[in-house]
């Protein structure tokens, strides 16, 4: 019987260009989605603005100059022992307004070193093509509401795919693609509330998904392409029928991005759902082979907490705040900013994925946002983040060892503190590494190790034994 994680288990962190890079216009990149939005605080959304306007602070302008200081913050993972490290490349740094014919060379040089350092290191990166900016310039078209973005897009990932064939063969085509039904303006560059323009550009990113899965192996046969699922998952709030409908509900809401992209086609109750709804998908004659021979290879999810779902629940899934259930967990204790910490929970989400499935599944997203303090001495002691952390993966661990979940891999968000993108605060931080900033940019950048960043070097170390 195997015990405990694989051999080859992909242990390391995650990152996004527009909440680590910043350089946000430097060597030819244009505007992106990211960069209008403001920052904003807990409870308060981050504002979308029309164009970069004066006297409002864009925390992605900046964000914590990982741009610059790549080599430096990868040097790091490396000496916590990464195996693998997920990140994004900023689109509009290869295409600056998204419909151009040449790439920006710059760019792509730039991605260039930043996957030659991580090999240098034995670090194999995991690579996003599209996590939550889309090129401003293609707003002129409609964004992703406009099928014509679907070529644009490809024309993207052609070009990252050969420029990069050797060198990266983890792709993960959209991040958390479910947050379409959440935050729009995220997932697609969409600022609106009606559910048949979020349909027909999440059916475009279906198609361009499937259309850029079946490239990647035709470029490279040993590319392996996923999904990203914004981990949604949700318990009854009662063994009442009612509240275990509703639930079921919630779930499908969320798993029928799941469904078309690992199964290849439209499930019965959502396409029952249009026809109630009287919501019509923009299909061409072939689109439907297309989404049935591009299925994703594995899916990967983000993992931070459970929702709990009953028949008072009245889901707004059109507000930028995304998901209120009415209801609290009471056997679940929650961060500073409210999310519940269910360690249990995620061996159950691994177990309701590859049942659902059959393939394998990368967890590339989780972690605790919190305030963390800097001692005199400049330490920091951050045992609340070693505790979720540690729970965490021992749970992992039991549907690897125990369920026999095929688990991949396991970055962990964000190995140095970054950009927060629910809020744009910088006090909510994740990382092993404090990075010097505040809420308004200001601070010296300087990195500093944690106590977590010892005990995840310890953990990897021991391929997971260690996490006492």
């Amino acid at each position: 019987m195997t015990k405990g994680f694989p051999e080859d288990f992909l242990w390391g962190g995650a990152t996004a260009a527009n909440q680590a890079e910043g350089a946000y216009l430097s060597d030819g990149k244009g505007l992106s989605t990211a960069d209008v939005m403001t920052a904003g605080v807990h409870g308060v959304p981050r504002e979308i603005t029309d164009g970069v306007v004066d006297g409002k602070y864009y925390p992605s302008h900046n964000a914590v100059d990982h741009y610059h200081r790549f080599k430096e913050d990868i040097a790091l993972f490396a000496e916590m022992g990464f195996k693998s490290y997920r990140m994004s490349i900023a689109w509009s740094r290869i295409f600056p307004n998204g419909d151009e014919k040449v790439p920006n060379e710059a760019g792509l040089k730039h991605y260039d070193e930043v996957f030659d350092t991580c090999l240098q290191y034995g670090i194999e990166p995991i690579v996003t093509l599209s996590h939550f900016e889309t090129p401003l310039g293609l707003l002129k078209y409609g964004s992703w509401e406009n099928r014509e973005v679907i070529n644009y897009y490809l024309r993207y990932c052609e070009t990252v795919f050969n420029k990069y064939k050797g060198k990266v063969k983890y792709w993960l085509t959209f991040n958390e693609i479910n947050v379409m039904s959440t935050k729009p303006w995220m997932a697609a560059g969409i600022d609106s509330n009606d559910e048949q323009t979020r349909m027909t550009a999440a059916f475009h990113q279906f198609l361009a998904s499937a259309k850029a899965v079946q490239m990647a192996h035709e470029i490279d046969p040993n590319n392996k392409v996923g999904m990203m699922y914004a981990g949604h998952f949700a318990y009854s709030n009662s063994c009442d029928p009612e509240d275990v409908q509703k639930t079921a509900d919630f779930m499908h809401k969320m798993l029928f991005y799941c469904d078309v992209q690992c199964r290849g086609y439209y499930p019965a109750y959502k396409l029952k759902e249009f026809e109630r709804e009287g919501i019509v998908l923009p299909i061409q004659d072939g689109d439907l082979e297309e989404l049935k021979k591009g299925k994703v290879d594995f899916l990967s999810y983000s993992y931070y907490l459970t929702h709990v779902i009953g028949k008072e629940t009245n889901i707004d899934f059109k507000g930028l705040n995304g998901v209120k259930t009415g209801y609290k967990n009471p056997y679940l204790s929650a961060s500073d900013w409210g999310w519940t910490i269910d360690p249990k929970g995620l061996r159950y989400s691994l177990n309701l994925l590859y049942d659902r499935y059959q393939i394998p599944l990368m967890i590339v997203e989780n972690g605790l946002g919190a305030v963390d303090k800097v001692e005199e001495d400049g330490s920091i002691h951050d045992s609340y983040r070693i505790d979720y952390l540690r729970d965490h993966l021992t749970e992992m661990k039991k549907a690897i060892e125990i369920d026999g979940v095929p688990v991949l891999g396991y970055t962990m968000w964000g190995p140095m503190d970054i950009i927060a993108a629910s809020t744009g605060e910088m006090k909510k931080r994740y990382g092993f590494i404090y990075v010097d900033i505040d809420d308004h940019g200001k601070g010296t950048f300087n990195r500093i190790k944690k106590d977590s960043f010892y005990w995840y070097k310890k953990v990897i170390e021991t391929n997971g034994e260690g996490l006492d």
